[in-house]
């Protein structure tokens, strides 16, 4: 892990005079030029520890690195869950995605009650609008659905093509141009008024082209593979070209960074850069554990934070919202009420460390991601990070974490299953056949062709095998959650305080699966995407019989 030195700025008094006087304002502050601006630079599917400040060398992120070091590092961010839509959901409402019904569900409907804190900006004077990826997938149309994303307004006319400045670095990288749209929104916005701007890259998000990094001076040694992957070339190969995405997401963060230097803004612009979920590897994306969950996040703004801090707290998706609202002295009465907490306390502090020893836990959880098991079911999980431990209550542990095995072929009239795992009669596998939680990816395919084998079958296993109900790991020493503590009697008060706390938690936050009334109410929404046929799982007919 690469260190940098915890130095504490110090600004002039006027400086922090300007700072309190628009964070303290219980409401609408005059629009004057003085509120902050705000980017907020999310990437699609990227671990905690992959960026070049957390000691990736694999992977080159100078812009993010720029921000953490002229701010403030977060090293304990969890996202609200190990999926796009629910995580992104948590961040823009302030709510645990299980308090947002259908609104923070993957690829479901947003209401137009779940009122997102850009459209609080937009009403407070705040030019609001995003780039690439917004607030999804989820179904936006007629009400009682929302009609604009939650995000704000679109900004992706421009477009790279291949026989027009196509700059791109890997086929399969999305054709906007992110920095380009950036300007054009800035170019619209009227004089002296705040902004507020979602970059929402599409990248690292699968597909990728294969072998991608073999034209940017990479080499298969270079890669530092997580003990739940085999150690192979096909592997460290997959990894590099996932290195490649993170680096565009990178790039255009760079310019526009550089953009807001050269025009003055940057001092009075906070600038916010995190992920929405874990890598598209087996066992991280869609799973609660350490690279499923736990995300970057760098936050800098050179007119009022103290920079060059690295902060130990646990900060959640949830506290996101009312920490911008705060800033911009903006008043939540239309919102929703928030399970999240302003962390202007530690932005605004000079300390490293643990800032708020309030901040003990967050909590994460997941339900359904991609049609994957019979009649669209989930893999209800609810999550908690406290000090040392990884804490995961699997609720439905009879059923398959990354989805069902096996497949019922599209408009077959016998309802005639795929092959078990999805391997054809050429022993390759096909991903769309068989646990489809997990994406497509040579790494994928390599694991489910040699799951019979040692010492390969530990990582099928570990990838798509069952799980208990309980799962506990000391993420200090086993980051890579392979070492399940919650069955030790060494370890059951733990346990015991562990889920007494998460219950209580779920409890208070009004969460279906604890309370009701229905518990099951989260199989009952509509999936706008396309959707799968899976025979009946044997738990069901025992039910049934």
């Amino acid at each position: 892990m690469k260190l940098i030195s915890d130095i504490t700025a110090f600004f002039p008094v006027l400086v922090s005079m300007v700072v309190l006087s628009f964070s303290c304002q219980p409401d609408r502050p005059a629009n004057n030029g003085s509120r902050p601006n705000f980017l907020l630079a999310i990437s699609d599917d990227q671990s905690w520890i992959h960026t070049s400040f957390a000691g990736s060398d694999w992977v080159q992120t100078p812009a993010f690195d720029r921000v953490a070091n002229s701010g403030i590092y977060f090293r304990n961010c969890y996202a609200g869950s190990p999926g796009c839509a629910p995580s992104r959901s948590a961040l823009v409402t302030g709510r645990y995605h299980w308090q947002n019904e259908q609104s923070g569900q993957h690829a479901a409907g947003w209401f137009d009650k779940y009122v997102p804190f850009v459209d609080i900006l937009e009403a407070d004077g705040y030019h609001t609008g995003y780039t690439g990826k917004g607030v999804g997938p989820f179904k936006y149309g007629e009400h009682p659905l929302r009609a604009q994303n939650a995000a704000g307004k679109v900004y992706n006319d421009i477009k790279y093509s291949e026989d027009h400045l196509d700059e791109r670095t890997a086929k399969a990288i999305r054709d906007v141009n992110y920095f380009a749209n950036f300007k054009q929104f800035l170019e619209q916005r009227p004089a002296d008024q705040p902004f507020f701007f979602w970059y929402g890259a599409s990248e690292p998000h699968r597909d990728y082209e294969k072998d991608s990094w073999k034209r940017h001076d990479k080499t298969l040694d270079q890669v530092e593979v997580p003990a739940f992957l085999p150690d192979n070339q096909v592997v460290r190969g997959d990894l590099l070209d996932y290195a490649i995405e993170i680096e565009w997401f990178d790039l255009h963060l760079m310019r526009m960074l550089d953009h807001l230097e050269a025009t003055g803004e940057l001092e009075n612009t906070i600038v916010m850069v995190t992920a929405d979920n874990g890598m598209p590897f087996p066992r991280a994306k869609a799973n609660g554990y350490e690279y499923g969950i736990h995300v970057p996040l760098a936050i800098s703004y050179p007119l009022g934070f103290p920079s060059g801090r690295m902060v130990d707290d646990p900060v959640s998706f949830t506290d996101f919202a009312p920490t911008i609202l705060e800033l911009t002295g903006s008043s939540k009465k239309d919102m929703l009420p928030m399970s999240g907490n302003s962390m202007v306390n530690i932005l605004q502090s000079k300390k490293s460390g643990i800032i708020e020893s309030s901040r003990s836990y967050v909590l994460a959880g997941r339900e359904r991601h991609s049609s994957s098991r019979y009649k669209n079911l989930g893999y209800p999980q609810r999550i908690m990070r406290k000090g040392r431990y990884l804490y995961i209550w699997n609720l439905k542990p009879e059923r398959w974490p990354a989805g069902a095995p096996q497949r019922v072929i599209p408009d077959s009239t016998t309802e005639a299953l795929y092959p078990m795992y999805g391997i054809d009669k050429t022993g390759t596998h096909q991903s769309a056949w068989a646990f489809t939680d997990i994406d497509a990816a040579p790494t994928k395919s390599w694991i489910v062709e040699h799951w019979d084998q040692q010492p390969n079958k530990q990582y099928f296993d570990w990838a798509v095998a069952k799980r208990p109900e309980f799962e506990l790991f000391n993420v200090e020493k086993d980051p890579n959650c392979l070492y399940n503590l919650a069955y030790d009697l060494e370890y059951r008060e733990i346990v015991d305080q562990l889920q007494t706390t998460l219950q209580q938690e779920l409890s208070n936050s009004g969460d279906p699966r604890v309370v009701g009334p229905n518990q099951e109410v989260f199989e009952t929404y509509p999936r706008y995407s396309p959707m799968r046929e899976f025979p009946a799982p044997d738990w069901l007919k025992s039910i049934n019989n």
